[in-house]
C-alpha cells in the first residue's frame, strides 16, 4: 500500500514511513480500541516504508500532577514545564504510557520498540524558540539530515518505533515536547510518506461546527484569529500546515473510529487535510 496519491495529495516521499500520532481519549482508552492496534500493525506491514507511532500523554501527566498537588499551567496549547517537573513527566511519558502502547501493539501481533525521541540520537531537541513567554523545559525537534538512522534501521527490519514526546537536548538533558510538534519534526526528519494525527475529533471545525476538509496555512491562521481554532488545536494545526508546506501530506482523523485510518489510506476523503 502506497500513500503516494492519497486523496490527491501526492507525497514528496512515497516510500518513506507513515508517521502516526495518537493522543486524547484514544490514548487513554487503550484496552477499548483493539481494532485500532490491529489497524496500525496491518499498516506497518503493508506500507513499504513501515510505520512510526508517536504519542503524548497529557491526561496521564495531569493525573500525576494532581497527586503531587501541582496545578498544570498551559499557554497557547503548550504545557509549561519547570525543570523540577521534568523527572516526573519523563517517567510518565517515556515510561508508563510508552510501555503500555508497546504492550497493545504486541498483543495485536506487531513488533514494537519503545523509545524516546533522543534514544540512539534519533532526533535532536532544543528548548522551543520564538515564544513570547518562558515555557520552561518545553522542546522542539531540530530537523537535521543526518538524524533518524535508528528509526530507519528498525523500520527496515519490520519493527514499529513507538516514540514518546520526550526529547534530549545537545547536553543529553530531557525536554517535554508537544506531541503534535514532535510528530511534525519526526515526519520531516524521516521524510515521511504522510503524517496522520489521530485525535478526539474527526477534523478541524469551522465556526459553523462543520469539519473543514482542506486547509492551507492562511486558513489556519485565519481560524485561529477568529477563535474557531483554540487550545490544543492551535499547535496541532500550525505544525500540520508547516509539515504540509514541505510536501508531506498531513491529515487529522478521529482516533475513536479506527476504520477511518484504513479508509483514508485507500483514498477516501476523510477528516481535515492540510495542503500547501
Amino acid at each position: 500500500m502506497s500513500i503516494a496519491a492519497t486523496n490527491g495529495a501526492g507525497s514528496a516521499h512515497p516510500n518513506g514511513p507513515l508517521v502516526v500520532k495518537i493522543g486524547g481519549a484514544t490514548l487513554e482508552a487503550q484496552a477499548a480500541a483493539p481494532e485500532l492496534w490491529a489497524s496500525l500493525v496491518a499498516l506497518a506491514r503493508s506500507h513499504p516504508g513501515g510505520l512510526v507511532l508517536l504519542h503524548g500523554g497529557g491526561k496521564a501527566v495531569d493525573r500525576l500532577m494532581d497527586r503531587l498537588g501541582i496545578k498544570p499551567e498551559r499557554k497557547q496549547g503548550l504545557r509549561i514545564t519547570p525543570s523540577d517537573q521534568i523527572p516526573e513527566i519523563t517517567g510518565v511519558l517515556a515510561g508508563t504510557v510508552n510501555k503500555s502502547l508497546v504492550g497493545c501493539l504486541l498483543r495485536a501481533g506487531g513488533k514494537p520498540v519503545g523509545l524516546c525521541l533522543g534514544d540512539g540520537g534519533l532526533v535532536l531537541s532544543r528548548v522551543m524558540q520564538g515564544l513570547d513567554f518562558d515555557p520552561g523545559r518545553v522542546g522542539e525537534v531540530v530537523v537535521r539530515e543526518q538524524d533518524g538512522q535508528l528509526a530507519r534501521v528498525l523500520l527496515s527490519n519490520g519493527y514499529i518505533p513507538v516514540l514518546s514526546s520526550i526529547g534530549l537536548d545537545d547536553r543529553g538533558e530531557p525536554l517535554n515536547l508537544n506531541a503534535d510538534d514532535a510528530a511534525a519534526g519526526v515526519a520531516k526528519v524521516l521524510k515521511a510518506a504522510a503524517l496522520v494525527l489521530l485525535t478526539d475529533v474527526e477534523g478541524v471545525k469551522g465556526q459553523d461546527g462543520k469539519i473543514i476538509p482542506q486547509l492551507t496555512h492562511a486558513d489556519v491562521e485565519a481560524l485561529i484569529g477568529t477563535g474557531a481554532i483554540t487550545g490544543g488545536m492551535i499547535p496541532k494545526a500550525r505544525s500540520s500546515s508547516a509539515v504540509a508546506a514541505s510536501g508531506i501530506p498531513v491529515v487529522i482523523l478521529s482516533g475513536d473510529r479506527p476504520e477511518h485510518l484504513i479508509r483514508w489510506t485507500k483514498g477516501e476523503s476523510l477528516g481535515s487535510r492540510f495542503v500547501r
